[in-house]
């Protein structure tokens, strides 16, 4: 079998769909003649933890941990809540505290490109050992945290080996990276280590087409798309929710905010009272404050359903329960190739998906193309509503379905299958 070393620093029992991606590769990648071994840190500062993901690690996979220092830890001293919300990606932009404010300066400016950079230096040293030891000539990293790609960077320079870096969301142009404060040094050098990493891999690997474009840019390398996708779980079949459930699963981020829908649900509560009686939103996971105090201004207190983090298994149910998948992306035109991984588990669930983002954005086509679901832009008021009304009308009478297809082009085993092609090419 080919060898091939992954670099990654979330992993089990890290939550999240951040571990997913690869987690999901290393466990198909053996089908495809890739031996795959993984090293992560020892002692990671985790925001979010979910010990169900540690069973799916496959059998007899070799695991090597390497030590890493983490701020994060130091910081928490200061505020444990408010460092854990910053490392999870949820900024709150109304009323920051001077301390939140300071925290998110020093994120920004003085941990280049992350808070794991004290990670970089003592991996390159390890991975050069193991690679010898190992006879492993293909290294991969993934980012965020955009520090693995450095690690990445480090090897090839020093060592020359097959270089992937894949790129779970965008570096510079990612949603929360205009709210750290930075410097325009800070932004240069974000801009220089990018454009370094992209030019140097042997092959960048996205998750979507837009990353995609943004990224041919600046470089000429190849670039290959590779989306997130769904795993095949047996899970027990439950009726459907006696309640019209809207469901979000996964982190309500501040910018994703789609007031448009808010208000829409709004009047329709006013202007139908079978509606107001039977309609429940669920929001399954960390909820931004500046989120739920826009929910609360439109007078839905009465209808939301705070259930905070849940297992992936517990989420996977109530995937399939849910009347409604709700899906957010930030208004803008940056986050046009932001492909939530929810989206693809959302898919293997086969409920209505609601999906609210930018204009072009790239999750439209994939909705279309399985026909499992509609996409709005946040202007969208009289469309969102007519279909409210619509999936409301027939869950009133025959219940609400969808017909979705091409789906199996998302399951974790294909998209495993095309990137053992880019390896197995690269490696050659």
């Amino acid at each position: 079998m080919n060898k091939v070393l992954i670099v990654t620093y979330y992993w089990p029992p890290a939550g999240g769909p951040g571990v997913q991606r690869w987690l999901k590769f290393v466990k198909y990648l053996r089908d495809f003649n890739i031996e795959p071994i993984v090293f992560i840190p020892e002692n990671p500062n985790y925001p979010i933890t979910d010990a169900a993901f540690l069973k799916e690690v496959p059998e007899g996979i070799k695991i090597i941990q390497q030590p890493i220092f983490e701020p994060y830890q130091l910081a928490s001293f200061l505020s444990s809540k408010k460092t854990k919300r910053i490392s999870s990606g949820i900024i709150q932009t109304k009323n920051q505290s001077t301390l939140e404010k300071i925290l998110l300066w020093i994120r920004g400016n003085l941990f280049i490109p992350d808070a794991r950079k004290y990670w970089i230096k003592p991996s390159v040293k390890a991975i050069a050992n193991i690679l010898q030891q190992e006879s492993i000539d293909t290294v991969i990293t993934t980012g965020p945290p955009h520090s693995v790609h450095l690690i990445g960077l480090g090897l090839k320079e020093k060592l020359g080996v097959t270089w992937l870096a894949d790129f779970r969301d965008p570096w510079t142009t990612i949603g929360y990276h205009k709210k750290l404060k930075l410097t325009e040094g800070a932004k240069r050098k974000h801009k220089f280590l990018e454009k370094r990493v992209l030019n140097v891999a042997d092959h960048v690997i996205v998750t979507s087409p837009s990353t995609k474009s943004e990224f041919q840019a600046l470089t000429q390398q190849p670039i290959s798309v590779i989306t997130n996708g769904f795993d095949e779980y047996h899970i027990t079949e439950q009726p459907l929710d006696k309640e019209f459930t809207m469901v979000h699963i996964g982190s309500l981020l501040t910018g994703r905010n789609p007031e448009n829908l808010w208000r829409v649900l709004s009047e329709i509560i006013s202007e139908n009272i079978a509606f107001k009686k039977i309609f429940k939103l669920r929001l399954v996971g960390v909820v931004s404050k500046d989120v739920l105090e826009t929910i609360y201004a439109y007078k839905l207190r009465p209808f939301v359903d705070l259930v905070g983090y849940v297992s992936h298994d517990a989420a996977l149910q109530l995937q399939k329960q849910s009347q409604i998948l709700l899906l957010t992306e930030i208004n803008a035109k940056e986050t046009q190739g932001i492909i939530p991984g929810k989206l693809f588990e959302y898919l293997a669930a086969k409920r209505p998906i609601l999906a609210i983002g930018p204009r072009n954005w790239d999750v439209s086509a994939i909705l279309e193309d399985t026909n499992a679901g509609k996409t709005f832009e946040y202007t969208d008021d009289l469309r969102l509503k007519e279909l409210l009304l619509e999936w409301f009308n027939n869950y009133q009478n025959s219940g609400l379905e969808i017909y979705s297809t091409n789906i199996d082009t998302y399951s974790r085993r294909e998209l495993t299958r095309k990137l053992a092609a880019i390896i197995l090419w690269e490696s050659y």
